[in-house]
């Protein structure tokens, strides 16, 4: 983005600029959502049309459609425009069936979940 002069600065703190613009939104939950953003309001609410939440498991993706979506301002981490010129994704990464990100969303939590466990069985192991 270029600052063309002074009434971009007024800009620069606001939402404004990103109306009508298609925007990623990183959530509090680590959820990814893309969409164009139609609303917001001082509490940094906003409302994104054609949503849809990206899923991310290794390296296959899959976009959940959620359509018409309001997002609390307060669970906002991280918002910015998409470059519509340029690919979201690398190239290596696959895109699959939701079915598919939710079984591999469901094993990736399993081993999670599992190497936590493992870990406190390793406690009394002093590794320092």
């Amino acid at each position: 983005m270029s600052w063309g002069g002074p009434e971009d600065l007024l800009f620069s703190t606001s939402l404004a600029s990103y109306l009508d613009k298609k925007l990623l939104v990183l959530l509090r939950d680590g959820r990814k959502l893309l969409g164009v953003l139609r609303s917001f309001d001082q509490f940094a609410n906003a409302v994104l049309e054609g949503a849809c939440e990206r899923v991310i498991v290794g390296e296959m993706y899959c976009d959940i459609p959620l359509g018409l979506y309001v997002i609390r301002g307060e669970n906002v981490v991280l918002l910015g425009e998409l470059d519509l010129d340029k690919d979201e994704l690398p190239p290596h990464m696959i895109c699959v069936p939701e079915a598919d990100i939710k079984r591999a969303q469901k094993a990736e939590r399993e081993a999670t979940v599992l190497k936590g466990s493992m870990r406190k069985r390793m406690e009394f192991l002093d590794f320092d």
